[in-house]
């Protein structure tokens, strides 16, 4: 048995092989369901209509889905130019930590400015806390998957430090948290008596410019260059350190982001358990949507809607959210398969 490459692909082909093994992984979730002695139509039923069956099951899974835009962003452009960004968790408390230290009265301004400075602050905390990793990747060829990992516990040991000490909030009654942002730093409700927060919008619109930046731009030019064949690319005169920097400051960034959407939006402070796995999350949103930015968009809201339907599937009927986290890995590791034979045939000698 061997591999070969397809010389034509069909649209068709690209679209459907995703959509089934999408389809397979639920169905092999089913065999678990079963191991349950509950109903497999039943428990699917409580999961989509947790998920999308009211405007408060919609609300919340787009709010769900926020964080998980920005983390997936972060790893889809990181992971296109080849660098392995793990690290978008501690990015992500980097990027908290900001709209902490800033918004928390320390700042005063109108929202119509405070907002988007907390969102610029979050930006530049995500994109600092790569620079290590980067430094050392572009000069010792360190592997960054190492590094960014690791820094994820380092960054949750120092949050955790500081909500014990220097940032815990007096009025907090001993829980380890932070003040609470001010009103001019929460992002306004899209929806009244919803979670769903502007942050979704800001989401929205920060994968339809990372797309145009890939697509129309030199820059993404030269990050999809040095992604396909780094090689090649410094042949053609293109810096690969320059370009695994600024791609490095771009991911962390859009992960910092996410840190600000949790804390300025759907918290509004800043505790250790802010964050449930965004930032390796966003991993699986990134590879099921190709890591194309726009399918992002759509692997994030879908990821989402099984947590959240998840949980009203497990109070419904005798099922744990743990299952949520199969389905997930499922779909990820199907649907990575089925894009293998989008491009190549099993030929069989």
């Amino acid at each position: 048995m061997q591999l070969e490459p397809r010389e034509n692909i069909s649209i068709s082909r690209v679209i459907l092989a995703p959509l089934t093994a999408i389809l397979a992984a639920f169905v092999i979730c089913s065999a678990l369901i079963l191991w349950t002695g509950e109903s497999v139509f039943e428990a699917y039923g409580h999961l989509f209509k947790g998920a999308f069956g009211s405007r408060f099951a919609i609300s919340e899974t787009l709010n769900r889905a926020t964080p998980l835009i920005f983390t997936g962003l972060a790893a889809a452009v990181a992971f296109r130019a080849k660098f392995w960004n793990i690290g978008a968790e501690g990015q992500l408390y980097f990027g908290a930590l900001a709209a902490t230290v800033l918004g928390a009265g320390v700042i005063t301004m109108p929202s119509i400015l405070m907002i988007p400075f907390l969102f610029l602050a979050g930006a530049i905390a995500g994109g600092l806390a790569l620079l290590g990793p980067v430094f050392l990747k572009t000069t010792l060829k360190v592997d960054e998957v190492v590094t960014t990992l690791l820094l994820n516990f380092v960054i949750l040991l120092f949050v955790n430090y500081l909500l014990e000490g220097p940032l815990k909030d007096p009025m907090s009654m001993g829980w380890p948290q932070a003040a609470a942002i001010i009103d001019e730093g929460v992002l306004p409700a899209l929806l009244p008596r919803t979670r769903l927060h502007i942050g979704f919008v800001v989401a929205l619109s920060a994968a339809v410019m990372i797309w145009a930046l890939m697509r129309y731009t030199i820059w993404g030019y030269e990050i999809r260059a040095v992604g396909a064949n780094a090689n090649a690319a410094r042949f053609a005169g293109i810096s690969i350190n320059r370009t695994v920097m600024l791609v490095a400051m771009l991911s962390g960034g859009l992960a910092g982001m996410a840190g600000i959407t949790e804390t300025a939006g759907t918290k509004g402070y800043l505790t250790l358990d802010l964050s449930p796995g965004f930032g390796y999350s966003g991993i699986a949103v990134a590879m099921l949507a190709n890591l194309h930015p726009l399918g992002v968009i759509v692997s994030a809201i879908f990821l989402a809607g099984i947590y959240v339907g998840s949980d009203s599937m497990s109070r419904a009927v005798n099922i744990p959210t743990y299952i949520s986290d199969v389905m997930v890995a499922l779909c990820v590791l199907s649907v990575l398969v089925s894009l293998l034979f989008v491009k190549y045939r099993v030929r069989w000698k």
